[in-house]
């Protein structure tokens, strides 16, 4: 059972927000501050690779029925289909992280921050804000990756995880991305914790 102490000791540290909030780019700078700290937990996905993008190191591009049968497996600590494709956590990719001395960062979809809580990850749950729906459409709009349709399925999210965002208990700590440095400051304070990494002394 040493994984699963290892995954006890080093609370996993979940991170949500709609698309557009500046995860990404937030998450690289923590890695880059404590390369030594942090591990990313490599989700699986259905969707095909965006330019640059390398299989096993932003996601493991898989088939739809490759991620069916890895679900049927329950090889999953969560999983969520979004925007036509399926994007999960294995629970093998978490104790990975945890094996190697580290803590895992999870970058996930709010069905998974739900399913997650299910589970006995004893995880910490920081949730990452557009400053409105209006400034997330306009950074969505700028990437030039998004359909009109795939916008408006993007926003559409958006809506609903800013409204779960609100109830009582979803995250124990809400970042309003506005202004990167500000953003990124309150970030790294919450999750690393003077030190402590979230573990009760």
């Amino acid at each position: 059972m040493a994984a699963a102490a290892a995954v006890r000791k080093f609370r996993p540290v979940v991170i949500s927000g709609p698309s557009g909030t500046g995860k990404s780019t937030l998450l690289k700078r923590l890695f880059a501050d404590y390369p030594d700290t942090f591990g990313f937990s490599i989700s699986h996905t259905t969707r095909a690779p965006r330019p640059g993008e390398q299989d096993g190191r932003e996601y493991y591009f898989t088939t739809r029925d490759t991620f069916l049968a890895l679900i049927a497996d329950n090889s999953f600590i969560e999983h969520a289909q979004f925007g036509g494709n399926y994007y999960g956590t294995s629970t093998k990719a978490v104790k990975d992280v945890a094996e190697r001395g580290r803590i895992c960062i999870l970058d996930i979809e709010m069905e998974g921050v739900k399913q997650v809580k299910r589970t006995d990850l004893n995880a910490r749950f920081l949730f990452l804000a557009p400053p409105s729906l209006e400034e997330l459409e306009r950074r969505l709009r700028g990437r030039g990756t998004e359909s009109e349709e795939s916008l408006s399925k993007r926003l559409a999210q958006a809506k609903n995880e800013l409204e779960y965002a609100k109830e009582p208990g979803a995250h124990d700590k809400i970042v309003v991305n506005d202004e990167i440095e500000a953003a990124y400051k309150a970030l790294r304070e919450w999750v690393v914790d003077g030190g402590r990494f979230g573990v009760e002394e």
